[in-house]
C-alpha cells in the first residue's frame, strides 16, 4: 500500500509539473488503453480533449493543441462512441473547429488533412444526401490538392490517399458531379502507397479501386496483406478497423 501511494504522489507530481497540452498529448497517448479490436474506452481520450480545450485558450500552444483536438475527436467518433447521435456530435465539433483553424492559418496541410479526415466521416454517419447537400465531395477534392500543394509527403502521402478516396467512393452524377473517376481514384492511392509509409487504410481502398477497375489479383495481393497483419502499436484501432474491412471484402470477392 505504501509503494502505492509514492507511485501515486510521483505521478501527481508530473502531472503537476506538466501544461495543458503536454497533459493532452499524455492522455492521448494512452488512448488504446483497455480496447478490445476497434472498439476503445472513453477514459484517456476524454481526458486528451478535456486538456487540449484548455491549451486552445493558450496563443502559445493553440496551433498543437487544435491538432490534437481533431485527432482526438477523429478518435472519439470512430472508436469510442457507440451512437449516431453521438458521433455527429461529435464529427460537428471537429467540423467547425477545423473551419475555424483553416481560415486562421490556411498554408497548414494538418488543419486541411485532420478536417477531411473527421469531414469524411461526418458524411458516412449523416449519409449520401445531406453529404451532397453540404458539398462534400467538392471539398474533399478542394482540400485535397491543397494538402498536395502545401506537403505532399504529410501523413504519408495523405493529400493523394484523400483525393483517391473521394474519386473511388463520389458517385458520378452527370450535370452535377461529373468529375469522379475511378481511373482517377486509382492513379491517386497508387501514389498514396507509393509516399512515405503504406498505411492499411490506404491499401484498403487501393484494393477496392483496383478490384472496380477488374484488376483482382492485385486487389487480392493487398487485401490479404490487410488480414493477416499484426496491429501496430502505435494506432492498434485503426488497424484493426482495416484488418475487419480487408477480411469482409475479402469474402466478398
Amino acid at each position: 500500500m505504501k509503494n502505492f501511494v509514492l507511485v501515486l504522489l510521483a505521478w501527481m507530481g508530473i502531472l503537476a509539473g506538466q501544461t495543458n497540452l503536454e497533459k493532452g498529448a499524455a492522455a492521448y497517448d494512452r488512448r488504446a488503453e483497455g480496447s478490445r479490436e476497434d472498439k476503445a474506452q472513453p477514459g484517456a481520450i476524454s481526458e486528451a480533449i478535456e486538456y487540449y480545450r484548455l491549451a486552445l485558450d493558450d496563443p502559445n500552444t493553440e496551433i498543437d493543441a487544435a491538432i490534437g483536438l481533431l485527432k482526438s475527436y477523429y478518435f472519439k467518433g470512430k472508436y469510442v462512441a457507440r451512437t449516431k447521435d453521438e458521433q455527429k456530435t461529435v464529427f460537428n465539433e471537429a467540423k467547425k473547429l477545423a473551419v475555424t483553424f483553416i481560415k486562421k492559418y490556411p498554408k497548414r496541410p494538418d488543419f486541411h488533412y485532420w478536417y477531411l479526415t473527421n469531414l469524411g466521416s461526418w458524411a458516412e454517419v449523416y449519409g449520401i444526401l445531406a453529404a451532397a447537400r453540404e458539398g462534400v465531395a467538392d471539398q474533399m477534392r478542394e482540400h485535397a490538392l491543397k494538402i498536395i500543394g502545401l506537403d505532399p509527403n504529410y501523413e504519408d502521402g495523405g493529400g493523394y490517399f484523400m483525393l483517391g478516396a473521394v474519386h473511388y467512393k463520389s458517385p458520378y452524377i452527370p450535370f452535377l458531379l461529373s468529375w469522379p473517376d475511378n481511373e482517377e481514384a486509382v492513379k491517386w492511392l497508387e501514389k498514396a502507397v507509393n509516399t512515405g509509409e503504406a498505411t492499411p487504410v490506404q491499401k484498403v481502398y487501393l484494393a477496392q479501386a483496383l478490384y472496380k477497375e477488374k484488376e483482382k489479383e492485385g486487389a487480392l495481393k493487398l487485401l490479404n496483406a490487410v488480414a493477416n497483419m499484426t496491429p501496430s502499436r502505435n494506432d492498434p484501432l485503426s488497424d484493426w478497423e482495416q484488418i475487419k474491412k480487408a477480411r469482409a471484402f475479402l469474402k466478398e470477392y
